[in-house]
């Protein structure tokens, strides 16, 4: 079985299975998530590779992170996620990308990340559930932060944190490779 079908499957099992456990139809988790019903019907019975965008919105609407929605493994007290097995869920021709690290439920889910973005290359992001929180901390280069049309500019060696539950983009407008390790918090779904 390939890597893809790997993950297609633990995400169909997954969804299915939080889904059932928060009591939600499928029309009442289409709605939360803004995706539409066929395309939940389509993930539960793997037979699609949804997008990154509509994974994150399903995991914000379930309350659980994308790395317990893709976990193939059973939860272990301990989990080392070695580094070749770090999954990169967005890349660009240019050598961009976003890598997730790791994550767990505490009690909401939380999320580390490992992002690179090339001189000129930017990724909005949907506003996530109230609550969200997102921790940026920039290794190279400079990171310029939209949030709710604000711009931020955030230098190698610098942290940021900001509320998630509006729109925002990460954005390279210098001459460099930025990259950075982000920390998204989500709280819990009631």
């Amino acid at each position: 079985m390939s890597d893809l079908d790997l993950l297609t499957q633990s995400l169909a099992r997954n969804v299915r299975r939080w889904r059932t456990e928060r009591g939600f139809t499928l029309d009442a988790l289409a709605g939360r998530a803004g995706v539409s019903r066929g395309m939940l019907i389509q993930i539960e019975q793997a037979r699609t590779n949804p997008s990154l965008g509509t994974v994150v919105k399903i995991g914000d609407a379930l309350g659980v992170s994308i790395p317990t929605l893709l976990d193939h493994e059973q939860a272990a007290t301990v989990r080392v996620v070695p580094a070749g097995e770090a999954v990169r869920l967005w890349h660009t021709e240019a050598g961009s990308y976003s890598r997730l690290l790791a994550g767990t439920e505490a009690p909401g889910p939380l999320e580390m990340w490992d992002w690179r973005l090339m001189p000129g290359e930017h990724s909005p992001s949907d506003p996530h559930p109230a609550g969200t929180v997102e921790l940026v901390h920039v290794t190279a280069g400079e990171l310029t932060i939209t949030v709710d049309g604000t711009e931020y500019r955030v230098p190698a060696g610098a942290s940021a944190s900001f509320a998630a539950d509006t729109a925002h983009t990460y954005a390279n407008t210098g001459g460099v490779p930025m990259e950075m390790v982000m920390a998204v918090s989500v709280p819990p779904v009631r």
